[in-house]
Parts: C-alpha cells; sequence; structure tokens
C-alpha cells in the first residue's frame, strides 16, 4: 500500500481540533499528525475541509434492504460496504429482540459475515454485537416483538456469545425486570456494557442498575417512561448520573431539537453518543418493509409500525447527524463529529481500535467540506466506493 498525506485546516483530534496539518498514513495505518508537509508523498489537498474519524455506529440494525435478523452473512456484508460509502467506518450490529434461538442464529451470521470479509475488504468495520433485547419490558416494547420478552439470564447471554465468537460488546434491558442487578454485574466481569432502554423503570430502579455498573441508555427519550417532575425515571436518571453515557437519535422526528439540547446540556457532549437505530429500509425509497416479523411503513424518512402508528427506527446516517446538531445550534463541528465517532466508541469501549485518530490508528477517516456533506471516506487508508 502507498503512503500519503492528507492536508487540512481543521482536523480533529482526541481532546482538541488542531490547526493545519497533515494527517499521514501509511500503509493504511496513521503514522502520525504532522505540521510540516512530508516529503516525498503524494498530498492530498482538503485544506478547507474537516477531517475526522470515521464514523462509529453503536446502535444500527440494518441499512438498503439488509438486516442483521436476516441471518444471511452476505446481507451483513452488503451493509458494510453501504455505511462505508456515507461515512460509518465502525458499526456495532444490533438485533432485535426475537426467539433465543434466532438470537443466537443472528450472532453466528455476523461471527461468518466477519471470517468471509478478509484482510482487503473495503468496508464498515464489524466491531462487535449489540443486543438490543429481548430484556425488555412490555409497555415501551416499541417495535420489540412482545412474545419473545423474557428475564435478563446469564447463560442465555453465555450461549449467544459463543455463537458470536465473543463479539457481543452490548446488552439491552429494562432495569425493572427480574434479575437485572446480577445480569449486570456478570456482564461487567465479561466485559460487556449493558445499556438501558425499552423500560417503565423508575429513577431508582435505573440508579440501581447503574451503580451496578450499567453505562448507557438506549436511544434515551424514546423507549422509556417520560421525565416527570416527581418520578424522573430513566431520562432523569441518564442527566443526573455524569458516568454514564445516553444515546440520541437526532433526526428531528424521534426526539425534539429542544430535547436533544436539553440532554446534551445536562450531561455535556462528551457523554452523548449519536446514534442511528437505521432499519434495513434505510437508503431506500418510501414503501411497505418489515422489521423482523412486524410490517413497517417507510414514509417522509421514518419508519412505522402498521396499525400502531408509533415509529419504528429511523433510516438516518451519522453524516446526517452531524450536520442536524451543527444547525439545530446544539454544538460545534468539531463537537458533533466526535459525537459521531469518538464518544459513541468511548460509550462501549470499543475506543481502543475506532472512533480517534491517532498515531498508530488503522487510517478509517472522514472527509467533510465546511457545511458537513461528506467528500470521502477512508477505511485502512482505501477510499469506500
Amino acid at each position: 500500500m502507498s503512503t500519503f498525506a492528507i492536508k487540512s485546516n481543521h482536523i480533529v483530534l482526541p481532546n482538541h481540533v488542531d490547526g493545519s496539518g497533515y494527517v499521514l498514513v501509511k500503509d493504511g495505518v496513521i503514522a502520525g499528525v504532522v505540521e510540516e508537509a512530508p516529503q516525498g508523498v503524494e498530498v492530498i489537498d482538503h485544506s478547507d475541509c474537516w477531517v475526522a474519524p470515521g464514523f462509529v455506529d453503536t446502535h444500527i440494525h440494518g441499512f438498503v434492504g439488509r438486516d442483521v435478523m436476516d441471518l444471511d452473512p452476505a446481507g451483513i456484508t452488503v451493509i458494510c460496504e453501504e455505511l462505508a460509502r456515507r461515512g460509518t467506518t465502525s458499526w456495532l450490529a444490533t438485533t432485535l429482540t426475537a426467539s433465543v434461538e434466532q438470537t443466537g442464529q443472528a450472532c453466528a451470521s455476523v461471527a461468518a459475515a466477519v471470517a468471509a470479509q478478509g484482510d482487503d475488504f473495503v468496508g464498515c468495520r464489524t466491531q462487535g454485537i449489540f443486543l438490543e433485547g429481548p430484556f425488555f419490558t412490555e409497555e415501551h416494547k416499541g417495535a420489540q416483538n412482545p412474545k419473545y420478552l423474557i428475564d435478563p439470564k446469564v447463560e442465555i447471554l453465555d450461549s449467544w456469545q459463543e455463537q458470536a465468537g465473543g463479539r457481543i460488546v452490548k446488552s439491552a434491558l429494562a432495569p425493572e425486570r427480574e434479575g437485572t442487578l446480577d445480569y449486570v454485574r456478570a456482564m461487567g466481569e465479561r466485559g460487556v456494557t449493558v445499556a438501558l432502554g425499552h423500560t417503565s423503570a423508575t429513577y431508582d430502579e435505573c440508579l440501581a442498575a447503574v451503580g451496578a455498573g450499567a453505562r448507557v441508555f438506549v436511544h434515551t427519550y424514546n423507549g422509556m417512561s417520560d421525565l416527570l417532575h416527581r418520578e424522573p425515571g430513566p431520562v432523569g436518571c441518564a442527566m443526573t448520573t455524569p458516568d454514564t453515557y445516553s444515546e440520541l437519535i437526532c433526526d428531528g422526528m424521534h426526539v425534539h431539537p429542544a430535547a436533544c439540547a436539553a440532554l446534551v446540556n445536562a450531561k455535556g457532549w462528551e457523554h452523548v453518543a449519536l446514534i442511528t437505530d437505521c432499519l434495513s429500509c434505510g437508503g431506500l425509497e418510501d414503501g411497505d418493509y418489515f422489521l423482523g416479523e412486524l410490517p413497517i411503513e417507510l414514509r417522509g424518512g421514518a419508519a412505522y409500525l402498521k396499525g400502531a402508528g408509533n415509529l419504528a427506527g429511523s433510516t438516518l446516517t451519522l453524516a446526517k447527524a452531524v450536520r442536524n446538531v451543527v444547525q439545530w445550534g446544539m454544538v460545534s463541528a468539531s463537537q458533533a463529529l466526535r459525537m459521531a465517532s469518538e464518544i459513541p466508541a468511548r460509550s462501549t469501549g470499543i475506543d481502543d481500535r475506532c472512533g480517534l485518530i491517532a498515531e498508530g490508528r488503522l487510517a478509517d477517516l472522514v472527509v467533510m467540506d465546511e457545511d458537513l456533506n461528506l467528500v470521502e471516506t477512508y477505511v485502512g487508508g482505501r477510499i469506500a466506493r
């Protein structure tokens, strides 16, 4: 592979935005960020653009007609290819509430897809699996299939982890379910991040789960009881626990921009992870589709459960989410770019392999113009086309 450098006046680094400089890439790896033009190598001039870590989507179910629950390794690869073309260079393949058997099969299919892709694959890297369910509550099930809801059990997770080849890194539950605290502690011992969501839990129940080790709130505001002044519930717990992270869908439909701003103001942008919760209908035209076994309707960029009418998920991309939060005046461009890369990676403990521009890291990068439109995506120093 070649050695080259990307010139930019806006390089997004872990603790600050650098001035004018060069991201030096050698054999697909970041060799450093330097102030002076390196000699003897090609320089790609993106002076007026943002150069940031490739986006990290830690909650996404599918794209362009493919879904993690299809149990199809080839479909997983298509998702990876298409996401990279849109700026996302790492993702957590996200399941839905399904039977124990089907969830295990989904984990196995993700593992098979990763094994088949090989070192030369230019696509979004599968950094692990996020189990969104089945340990949820009926009242706030959202688009999760209620017939498969169960209490959290460590032995079930262990069986899925075996089928996943150790790739499960995040597991969600409603903290009011029986056995929650034991499960949360056991996940901590296994290095699996616990997220709280699809829940009717009280503030105290959520706080107990956080005390046991839970650290993420699933698509905050959505799929949980409302913030009330006498019972703050999950939203209040998210806002008042400074060491936790809140996922946030910033498409303007799932959460009002003012509510997004309230969460960011309460927690600080450093603890809000932009996610898409994108479904398989992402990237497709309006029409009728399925989310697992449930029929959905895509209209106006959002997916709704047929019959019930409530939101089932988004068709958002992280590139669009970044643009939205800046246009809404919530955060600066550099903060938004980190909220879509470094922060989600930190929230799930995968920041040792993605989400940062640093020497020795794989050259997974995005280039955005002054208006935060995607210009290029690099995966291991190669442009995703």
